[in-house]
């Protein structure tokens, strides 16, 4: 599902990108430790600022990138386009259909991107699909709380049938294949996993 313009705008400011960096990748870096090289792919990657995070903070040596808004895809181009030796394709792509054979990725990226996929357990399946034995799933959602607030499903635009808070999530994790080694929630609102 594409964001609408109010959440397009809460997405791509500099004060998302800071708390992205300072504080949703330090948690994320916390839990599940660098990936000390090694390819690892972003769901969802907007304009490019989780890509350069996958990269600066948790040390991946390459990363792909997709996102299913090509104007999302095109800023990203932009932005990565100094690091073309370390970004691989950055291409249009559906998280629940994700455009790479089994077993490519040492790493998958998701910052609050899943909560917007109608069929969020087909997405958690092609992750578990394309990454590597071992790979790590770093995972940062938004909570059927927040989704289901009175003000936020008149702003924003969500699917609202079959959304999960956190136990919920981490068995859509575990059907998918995925064992969770780390999580933590932050008032019922937003949660962080760490699967491999």
């Amino acid at each position: 599902m594409l964001l609408n313009a109010v959440e397009k705008t809460l997405m791509n400011n500099p004060v998302r990108a800071a708390l992205q960096r300072h504080f949703e990748a330090r948690r994320l870096l916390e839990m599940g430790g660098s990936l000390d090289g090694g390819h690892a792919l972003e769901i969802g990657c907007g304009r490019g600022v989780g890509t350069e995070l996958v990269l600066d903070v948790f040390g991946a040596s390459r990363v792909d990138a997709f996102d299913l808004d090509p104007h999302m895809v095109a800023l990203a181009r932009a932005r990565l386009a100094g690091r073309a030796h370390r970004v691989g394709r950055i291409f249009v792509g559906d998280a629940e259909h994700i455009d790479a054979p089994d077993a490519t990725y040492d790493a998958v990226f998701d910052f609050a991107i899943i909560h917007h996929v109608p069929r969020w357990r087909a997405a958690l399946r092609e992750v578990r699909r394309v990454l590597k034995p071992g790979g790590r799933f770093y995972a940062e959602e938004v909570l059927a709380a927040l989704i289901h607030h009175p003000f936020w499903r008149r702003v924003l635009d969500h699917p609202m049938e079959d959304r999960f808070d956190r136990a919920g999530f981490a068995a859509g994790l575990e059907d998918a294949g995925l064992r969770v080694v780390a999580s933590r929630e932050m008032m019922g609102q937003v949660a962080w996993f760490v699967a491999r």
